[in-house]
């Protein structure tokens, strides 16, 4: 077993305070000074916060929420733990006024190792920072072992430290580090043994949450849902079981399940830029293009001025917008089309490292142009602006594919999209869904070449010329493109009406209007839809309940 450094006497620990007031500086400060820690730097903002841990690996870093404009606690929590300046076993204290559930569970979620809620007391300030201290120099193998992923040898310590009657107040914390080193380790099945003995004595939330992710991915779903019902009840776990059900229903090629889930998670604990771009791709895979422009909009808005923080998010808006009025009439499409108006003539003005690429504004222009019905300024744009040449983004071959087969240039758009699987690799959250949205994009791209705009228009007008079986066979593609637009389903009941008073349905018909069924019982309506729906599902024969 690898040797471990002797743990830091207190005249050696470096601290960082980032705060922005003086007040809190000195107060904080002078506690340090109080349990021998002398070694103390300040920062005003996360801009100073980040340059001074280029020169220091401070032993305790004291984030306050409400740093300054320029980078909020939470984001700089991130960079500095990306960067390296935040290790297993740095001490982390979050100082914030604000105590909203929504902030508590972002805080809770980036597991600090304590938080304080201002204005400070100096006596409780002092409390803390002895307990702090004592933890440290008590775990200090422990920690050791945890930044260095040495999670057997972790395993190791912890349990002879179960046995010192010294550390008694810290056990609850040493057991949890070991069920986590297990979690790690993938011995889900000693996992799940050890958190169900450890239910017997303790009512943490992190317990039960550690006994579901084990009984998981074990596939004990059965098992697991008993706790669930539980966790979901109480404020502690929630977020983090709908994080757990989004995963395992991803596991299990469950997108809609997983996409229901990660909503709600991230309702929950909104700042979290890694989890708002699972819920962007669990979108798109489930055809909801206003969730999907929702998600990338709250990216942009969360990563302001931090290390996410890129043009590429403002594109992804844009894109997403461009990607729902495409479902949308010219009239419903006309506010989110000046959005995006608006956002590329402000990346136009980008200079620098920052900037974006002509083409990707190019290929945006000409998306703009096709949905406004302007395909030949939209072609030549594409023929000027735009090579066929492979991308160095996925987004960016994406957008292109699709303006391509938005143009009607079919070839040009499946053989970006043949390429396209190649950007993607790993069996992680993001490739395995991204993955499966490649495969759903190929599938449709070949059989539906139209967008679902398009394809309403198109219904319109065969159904006034009296022609349901290609009004039919339009709106079947658009309702499989827009799973989610009641005018798409009331329309493919209204032609459904049609053909059956000439004729019987046939087997495909019926499972459609059956699917049209489905979203319009389950859709919130008024009373006039209501009415029209029943009207059709009567005609249809399909106004009983199924058992």
């Amino acid at each position: 077993m690898k040797k471990i450094p002797a743990p830091l006497e207190p005249r050696e620990i470096s601290v960082l305070i980032i705060d922005g007031q003086s007040l809190i500086q000195d107060s904080v400060k002078n506690a340090l000074n109080e349990v021998g820690i002398t070694k103390v730097k300040n920062a005003q903002n996360a801009f100073y916060a980040l340059r001074l841990c280029e020169n220091t690996q401070f032993n305790i870093i004291l984030i306050a929420f409400d740093v300054s404009a320029d980078k909020d606690g939470f984001h700089l929590y991130e960079e500095l733990k990306m960067k390296g300046h935040i290790k297993k076993d740095t001490t982390v204290v979050f100082l914030s006024a604000e105590t909203s559930p929504e902030l508590v569970n972002c805080i809770i979620e980036l597991q600090p190792d304590d938080f304080w809620v201002k204005p400070l007391d100096r006596a409780k300030v002092e409390r803390r920072l002895s307990y702090l201290l004592n933890v440290r120099l008590k775990l200090h193998k422990l920690l050791y072992c945890l930044d260095h992923h040495d999670y057997s040898a972790a395993i190791y310590h912890a349990e002879r430290q179960l046995l010192d009657p010294s550390l008694k107040d810290l056990v609850p914390r040493i057991k949890r580090i070991i069920g986590d080193c297990y979690i790690n380790l993938h011995e889900f099945a000693e996992a799940e043994r050890y958190y169900t003995k450890l239910l017997e004595d303790y009512s943490y939330g992190w317990v039960s949450i550690g006994l579901t992710r084990a009984l998981l991915k074990q596939g004990k779903k059965d098992e697991a849902d008993v706790l669930i019902e539980e966790m979901l009840e109480r404020d502690d776990t929630r977020f983090n079981t709908y994080d757990l059900l989004a995963q395992y229903h991803i596991e299990h090629e469950q997108y809609a399940e997983a996409y229901e889930q990660m909503k709600e998670a991230s309702r929950l604990a909104p700042r979290n830029i890694n989890r708002n771009k699972k819920l962007w791709d669990l979108a798109r895979l489930n055809h909801d293009k206003m969730g999907q422009y929702q998600a990338t909009q709250n990216m942009a808005r969360y990563a302001k001025n931090s290390i996410h923080d890129s043009p590429e998010l403002t594109l992804n808006v844009i894109r997403s917008g461009i990607d729902l009025a495409t479902n949308l009439t010219i009239e419903e499409a006309t506010p989110f089309l000046q959005k995006a108006e608006r956002d590329i003539a402000a990346l136009k003005q980008t200079r620098g490292s920052m900037a974006v690429g002509d083409e990707q504004l190019a290929v945006l222009q000409a998306r703009l142009l096709c949905v406004r019905n302007d395909k030949s300024g939209a072609e030549k744009i594409m023929d000027e602006q735009v090579s066929m040449r492979d991308n160095a983004s996925l987004e960016d071959n994406l957008d292109k594919m699709k303006a391509f087969h938005e143009l009607g240039q079919k070839e040009k758009s499946l053989a970006i999209l043949d390429r396209l699987g190649k950007q993607i690799a790993g069996d992680t959250f993001s490739s395995n869904v991204v993955n499966e949205y490649l495969k759903q994009e190929s599938i449709e791209r070949r059989e539906i070449s139209f967008t679902a705009k398009e394809l309403k228009e198109m219904a319109a007008v065969n159904y006034k010329e009296n022609r349901m079986g290609p009004a039919f066979q339009n709106l079947k593609h658009a309702l499989k493109l827009s799973p989610q637009n009641k005018q798409v389903a009331m329309s493919l009941l209204k032609v459904l009406t049609n053909i059956a008073k000439t004729d019987r349905l046939n087997p495909e018909q019926v499972g459609e209007a059956q699917k049209a069924k489905v979203l319009l019982c389950t859709a919130q309506m008024g009373p006039a839809q209501v009415a029209k729906r029943d009207a059709y599902l009567k005609l249809l024969g399909l106004d009983e309940d199924e058992e």
